[in-house]
């Protein structure tokens, strides 16, 4: 179930909840176990979804899951406050150092990273014209609400909590969380970086990767309040991060050694935004047998589409290194596209740029179909190219060995000195296909051309 808050003591969240009464079906209740400041007295059911009013603003509202029936994922409709004009934001709570506004000091809630990537995503379809969407760190209480939760937010000032619009938008985008899980084991906690986070956000609207706890550099700086980086205390923040975010990731925005040593200790994961893209769709222990048969994506390695798709075993195969040279020189982007379409991996060299070293193939006849993809790339500068095979049979203990020959006719100056030709304009003309007079003679640009065979073994 979904349980929302609405709080009386902030009419932005009083706005939005009239908003989400309007937009679904709901029946009325009556809970006189509980005071009506509490979440008890009138709330409302719509299929999975249930709304409940609370006096207090929400930062101060601690244990919120209590007053509804075990919830799977709970909502604080809210306003936000701040310098940043018209904004729809959402964020996981608690606090890393001293709770200045609500809850403990280094205690943070259960975070919902699967439901932050689903409303964030949300708000990008709901947001009215001139409005902003984004993420923000963790940054105050409650620490405790017995649920995976979100704060889900219209700001940045009074305009925007008055304003129909980004009131229903806030409403809709929670409505879209009914029946969402709130946690995924494809997540990471993000430590570093500005309060509005724009390395996660990037990483939650471009990738399939969702973001828990966010301690910003400033959450860093309040953390060393409680005990050097090093410290038991500090360390135990860091682990909650990952525990109560139920994730084993860690991205983290600038170089903290310290905290990385931190990290490392607890048998947490750092991994940079590069390796989230590139294992986007891709099952992680995949991943974890691709990079240890070849070498890291941090190193290199990059990901093929085939990946997305696989399931079960690989071959690791190295390049044919002279046909990989020549065709990188002809068109290294050609190649690459050629190689990511039809492998699960492949290495790279020159900052990713060029193709380079060995593959990781979904069969051994993904080998062959890889040389003719290559040997594709040479036809934009040979007259003809042809795959071969090995006319010896048995190459090395290779059955598919072969040679791709690549055939080009092209002028050849000492051909043109034969016949008469002096270096010069001539030269030129013929070398563009054109022919030319010597002593009354034509002489044709095929005269003059050479054909310049290469074999590239396989």
């Amino acid at each position: 179930m979904l349980a929302v808050v609405v709080s009386r003591a902030d009419r932005a969240s009083e706005h939005i909840g009239e908003h989400l009464l309007d937009l679904a079906a709901w029946t009325e209740h009556e809970d006189p176990d509980r005071p009506d400041g509490d979440g008890g007295g009138t709330y409302y059911r719509s299929g999975g979804v249930e709304l409940r009013t609370f006096d207090d603003l929400h930062l101060h509202i601690e244990d919120a899951a209590a007053a509804f029936d075990d919830p799977a994922l709970l909502v604080f409709a809210s306003r936000h406050s701040g310098d940043t004009g018209p904004l729809l934001t959402a964020h996981a709570t608690g606090n890393a150092g001293p709770a200045e506004f609500g809850g403990e000091d280094g205690s943070l809630a259960h975070a919902a990273p699967n439901a932050l990537t689903v409303v964030r995503r949300a708000f990008d379809e709901q947001a009215p014209d001139g409005y902003g969407t984004g993420i923000e760190c963790t940054h105050h209480g409650p620490s405790s609400v017995g649920c995976p939760s979100l704060f889900v937010e219209l700001g940045s000032g009074e305009e925007e909590w008055d304003d129909p619009a980004g009131a229903e938008a806030v409403a809709r985008s929670i409505l879209v969380l009914e029946d969402v899980e709130p946690c995924t084991d494809r997540g990471v906690v993000g430590f570093g970086g500005s309060h509005y986070a724009p390395r996660f956000d990037r990483v939650l609207t471009e990738t399939d990767w969702g973001v828990g706890h966010i301690l910003a550099d400033w959450s860093l700086e309040a953390l060393e309040e409680l005990d050097d980086l090093g410290g038991e205390e500090a360390t135990g923040v860091i682990d909650q991060a990952f525990r109560r975010s139920g994730v084993g990731y860690a991205l983290v925005d600038g170089d903290r050694p310290a905290l990385a040593e931190a990290i490392d200790e607890l048998g947490y994961r750092r991994v940079s935004e590069t390796w989230l893209r590139e294992t986007t769709g891709v099952d992680t222990a995949l991943v974890g047998r691709l990079e240890g048969a070849l070498s890291a994506i941090d190193d290199g390695l990059r990901l093929g589409a085939l990946a997305r798709e696989h399931q079960g075993g690989f071959v690791v195969e190295a390049l044919p290194g002279e046909l990989l040279d020549e065709a990188n020189g002809v068109d290294r982007g050609a190649v690459a596209e050629a190689v990511a379409a039809r492998t699960l991996a492949y290495e790279t060299a020159e900052g990713a740029s060029m193709v380079d070293g060995r593959v990781a193939l979904a069969d051994a006849g993904g080998y062959r179909r890889l040389v003719e993809a290559l040997a594709a790339v040479l036809e934009a500068k040979y007259d003809h190219v042809e795959v071969r095979e090995d006319r010896r049979g048995d190459r090395d203990g290779d059955a598919d060995g072969g040679e791709v020959l690549a055939r080009r006719e092209a002028f050849d100056p000492s051909l043109a000195r034969e016949a008469g030709v002096e270096e010069g304009p001539a030269f030129g003309r013929l070398s563009a296909g054109e022919p030319v007079e010597v002593s009354g003679e034509t002489v044709e640009p095929d005269d003059v051309r050479r054909a310049r065979e290469l074999r590239f073994p396989f």
